[in-house]
């Protein structure tokens, strides 16, 4: 019978082996580092990691472990690249990014929203940069974007994510079309209310108006009265107005009790949503790319090739520089098929070392990256 003991101390003895051979080749590693620092010569080559790896499977015994070789020294040559990376990156990665103090705003600063009066844009607007500034509403997300590029506003201010539906693809969009820049995030707790005109009560209503997020976030309140039927508005905040202006008592509104108060509506029934937990997050967005010093998030998106692994050589970048990944969405890439851009938030600041590391590997293995920006959630 195979001794157990016997057989585990040789497991230490081959481990204890891998371990000084691997510090051994990490050590070769940063020489070929130094000659790539001094030729200018990339770290990523594709070719030469595929020829290696296809070369290193053949002196495999069998397919099993031919399998086994390949997976690992993927890893390693992934490691090795990192730790290139790492000190390559050092003094040499750029961003188009300029630290400030604060964000200067006072009664002459111009916020676009999204929206009407009443809105919960308006509202995370209102917390984030209080009422003493000069505001305007868009009508789309796409007008606040423009508004913003054409200098017609300062910053602009857009939904990006609800806990309960998820992000808004369209948003996700309208960052990678138009070179503005995240500045700022705000979260709002969002407590859908059914409005109505006064004298009107709940059995009256049988069409109910708000915008798609709304009507998603109150959907089992609306499958428990099928005499309602939902229909979309541009935001919570028109549907409120609309219900004002049609003066139909069978109109009835989800939007905020703020809505309520601005258009002079009754409250049929509060917090209506069926995810208690109900919260939205917005970002603020500005043309100039600027970040506060004490900012900790950063928003980034990339173009992969449609490959196996890919999105995992990109991702092993956070770990590997211990940076927490708090986001990830895909959007598909016009015009191709079944290929995405990625969209991933993580914690951090653009003075982080590890943070330049992670990007700068990132920006050399993807086929593109855009820094989207670097803020704090107020």
């Amino acid at each position: 019978m195979i001794d157990l003991q016997q057989s585990r101390d040789e497991i230490d003895k081959v481990d204890k082996q891998i371990v000084d051979l691997f510090e051994y080749r990490m050590q070769l590693v940063k020489d070929v580092a130094e000659y790539k620092i001094q030729t200018g010569k990339k770290v990523f080559d594709k070719e030469r990691e595929q020829e290696k790896l296809r070369v290193l499977k053949g002196m495999a015994s069998n397919d099993y472990n031919s399998h086994g070789i390949q997976e690992l020294f993927t890893q390693i040559i992934s490691m090795s690249r990192k730790l290139q990376y790492g000190l390559i990156s050092e003094g040499s990665f750029r961003h188009p990014f300029t630290e400030l103090q604060s964000l200067p705003v006072d009664q002459n600063t111009k916020v676009v929203c999204f929206g009407v009066r009443g809105s919960y844009t308006e509202q995370a607007m209102e917390e984030y940069f209080g009422s003493n500034i000069s505001r305007s509403y868009a009508p789309s997300f796409k007008k606040v974007m423009q508004a913003i590029k054409e200098g017609e506003a300062d910053y602009g201010v857009l939904p990006i994510e609800n806990t309960s539906t998820g992000g808004i693809s369209d948003i996700y969009d309208l960052l990678v079309e138009f070179d503005n820049s995240i500045i700022g995030e705000h979260v709002v707790k969002i407590q859908h209310a059914l409005l109505g005109l006064h004298g009107a009560e709940i059995n009256d209503i049988r069409t109910i108006y708000s915008h798609p997020q709304g009507l998603m976030q109150c959907s089992k309140y609306i499958e428990r009265h099928p005499l309602m039927k939902p229909v979309e508005c541009t935001s919570t905040a028109d549907s409120a107005k609309k219900v004002l202006e049609d003066k139909d008592m069978t109109q009835g509104a989800i939007a905020s009790k703020q809505a309520a108060a601005y258009y002079g509506l009754q409250i049929l029934e509060e917090a209506i949503n069926h995810e208690d937990s109900n919260s939205t997050r917005f970002i603020i967005i500005s043309r100039d790319k600027k970040y506060r010093k004490d900012a900790n998030k950063i928003s980034i998106c990339f173009e992969l090739p449609h490959e196996s692994g890919t999105l995992y050589n990109m991702l092993s970048h956070f770990i590997y520089n211990n940076l927490n990944m708090t986001k990830i969405e895909s959007r598909p890439l016009e015009g191709k098929v079944f290929e995405y851009r990625f969209f991933v938030d993580f914690e951090g600041n653009l003075n982080e070392a590890g943070v330049k590391n992670a990007l700068f590997g990132i920006q050399e293995e993807a086929m593109s990256l855009k820094i989207l920006g670097n803020y704090k959630s107020i």
